[in-house]
């Protein structure tokens, strides 16, 4: 027995000093930086967005009046960083004068990092609603009434629905849906009539182009900065698409990219299953490629953005010849 005992604890000694010597090993490795560890990258992982119209369009004119003056630069995005670390994200407590007031200390004396010096969560509605927003505003080429070319700040994005066409939408972002398994709606939906054209809402790159059995003939763009993709669901039976488009093109904001419809909610192809015939948008939000597509995706209410945008409308006209849409300038 006493010979069986120390022949276990010489094999736990043989075990155990090679073990020992190889954790010391790969200890020195770390601390001499041979051996990096693989840090856990960090980017926000949630994200509501939830100003009001009236907040996004305060802000926005703030923004666009500090450029037209010539006048200390005031970003709208500060100001609805500003405004939901305020209100704790809740814009149902928005006041103008809580705006005024914001803006009047950035045009008087301090920059908007000392006056939000004390409110915790500024940056991270900063990052959030700039991913949001950083390429809604900047400036572009128009003709005067005169023929001249001008440079005019503003939006550069426009409603998903051209002028001289018609919809209604309220907000529906998180009703219950049922077709395939109980989810949530991640979108807004702008009921028009069947064959309305669809305009890209911000100029990016083509993505997805095809069927898929909840969103039907769908297309998917995705902003230059990789940050936002737009999604346009339900489109026309058929003739689903601007036929000169395919996966991987790349869109202007405001160009016909396809034709509203009912088409969806089926296994079999090209098949008319919603309905009421209308325009599925949808926008997410994506800080590191890995929520692309996983169980986390980051997609906001649009419906104070769809009120935005009826500022600006692309205008698009019909070929005859080929029965589709085309913007003109």
């Amino acid at each position: 027995m006493f010979l069986l005992n120390i022949r276990i604890k010489r094999n736990l000694i043989l075990i155990f000093i090679p073990l020992l010597i190889s954790l010391l090993f790969f200890i020195l490795k770390i601390k001499d930086g041979t051996i990096h560890l693989k840090a856990e990258k960090k980017f926000i992982k949630y994200l509501e967005f939830n100003p009001t119209f009236e907040a996004l369009r305060d802000a926005m004119n703030e923004d666009v009046k500090s450029h037209n003056e010539n006048i200390n630069v005031i970003s709208w995005i500060d100001i609805l960083a500003y405004l939901a670390a305020k209100y704790g994200g809740n814009f149902k407590k928005y006041k103008n004068i809580d705006l005024k007031e914001f803006v009047n200390e950035l045009k008087t004396k301090k920059d908007v990092n000392e006056i939000t010096k004390k409110m915790k969560f500024f940056p991270y509605y900063r990052e959030g609603y700039s991913a949001v927003l950083s390429g809604f505003l900047g400036y572009r080429e128009i003709k005067n009434a005169d023929g001249i070319i001008e440079k005019k700040y503003g939006l550069l994005v426009y409603s998903p629905i051209p002028k001289g066409f018609y919809f209604n939408h309220y907000d529906d972002f998180g009703a219950s849906r049922n077709f395939g398994y109980k989810r949530v709606h991640l979108g807004n939906d702008l009921m028009c009539l069947t064959g309305v054209p669809v305009v890209a809402v911000e100029k990016g790159r083509i993505e997805i182009m095809g069927w898929n059995k909840y969103g039907g003939w769908r297309i998917g763009i995705r902003s230059f900065d990789e940050m936002r993709y737009y999604y346009y669901a339900h489109l026309r039976k058929n003739k689903p698409f601007n036929t000169k488009l395919k996966i991987g093109d790349f869109v202007e904001a405001g160009q016909v990219i396809g034709y509203v419809g009912r088409t969806g909610y089926s296994d079999k192809e090209n098949v008319n299953n919603i309905s009421k015939s209308h325009l599925h948008l949808g926008l997410q939000i994506i800080f590191d490629e890995s929520q692309k597509e996983c169980n986390n995706e980051i997609w906001i209410n649009l419906y104070s953005i769809v009120e935005l945008l009826e500022k600006n409308k692309s205008k698009v006209k019909r070929d005859e010849k080929t029965r589709e849409f085309f913007k003109i300038n």
